[in-house]
């Protein structure tokens, strides 16, 4: 079966590749379904509407990301993000269109890649157009929360929560369970300050309940009809901006293989090549056999 999924590679030069939580696993970032993934430890992600509804939801979630994310910048590109680099390099693939929002495919050095779901590499101004990086904000993030403000931060106390989930845990888009108390403060856009107008900050990922912005939507769509073929690495295809691309691709009779651990939700498609297997390791073998 290996040896199918090399020659699906070796005949294509314009390869579209969508990728999703399961390649980041190997870099220490859980996924989403996976065994061990963040819904089965009783991960809730965030709403849109929830996030700019509710000023309790923004301080969770600020305070979370804050103690989590040290250990979620720190995490680099593993054998898999590395070996689509390389084929990108070797001519093999056009694009990548990732569902992660952890940047890693730009650390492995690809050059063509396509956040469908953003980054939380970047923090955005929902009100006018001011945008800092994650980096900076997270700057003023400490300087407005001594440990003190966030149960569990380096010097406070161990880490809990009143919340659903479990204590500590990392999770995909870079925070960590805890409590946050009343007095966190979240900081507001300087640029609408200035103005003595309200901004409100959000990192620049597309929540649950919101849509991808059409921009977004329509080049991965551009992406997908100038391929010659997809390949699936780490997705199970259940958020449907990614099944949509899948499917477009399955109903313009282009060649698409998944390489996933676990069930996708194209399973059941006739023109479909499976592989289950490590995902790193397959695709370090999958890239090394390309080289002639």
């Amino acid at each position: 079966m290996f040896q199918e999924l090399v020659r699906f590679v070796e005949r294509r030069n314009e390869l579209v590749v969508v990728t999703g939580a399961g390649i980041s696993t190997e870099s220490g970032i859980p996924d989403y379904r996976g065994p061990q993934g963040a819904y089965s430890t009783g991960f809730k992600p965030v709403m849109h509407q929830k996030f700019v509804s509710c000023e309790r939801t923004r301080k969770r979630y600020w305070g979370r990301s804050m103690v989590g994310w040290e250990k979620f910048a720190r995490c680099r590109p593993n054998r898999a993000h590395l070996a689509l680099s390389q084929l990108e390099s070797m001519g093999k693939v056009s694009g990548i269109v990732t569902q992660n929002v952890d940047r890693l495919h730009h650390l492995a050095g690809s050059k063509r890649v396509l956040e469908l779901h953003g980054t939380t590499h970047e923090v955005v101004c929902l009100n006018c157009t001011y945008r800092t990086t994650r980096k900076e904000f997270q700057e003023e993030l400490e300087r407005l929360n001594p440990a003190s403000g966030v149960c569990g931060a380096a010097g406070g106390r161990p880490p809990h929560t009143t919340f659903e989930g479990t204590p500590g845990l990392q999770r995909p888009d870079g925070d960590i369970e805890v409590e946050v108390e009343e007095r966190f403060q979240v900081p507001v856009c300087p640029k609408c300050d200035a103005r003595n107008e309200v901004g409100m900050l959000k990192p620049d990922v597309t929540f649950f309940g919101d849509n991808v912005p059409p921009w977004r939507h329509e080049m991965a769509t551009s992406l997908v009809k100038s391929s010659d073929g997809m390949l699936i690495v780490g997705s199970s295809l259940m958020v449907f901006s990614a099944f949509r691309l899948a499917k477009l691709a399955l109903d313009s009779g282009k060649g698409v293989a998944v390489l996933n651990m676990g069930e996708t939700r194209i399973d059941d498609h006739d023109n479909l090549l499976k592989y289950e297997g490590p995902i790193g390791e397959t695709m370090q073998r999958l890239q090394r056999s390309m080289i002639f």
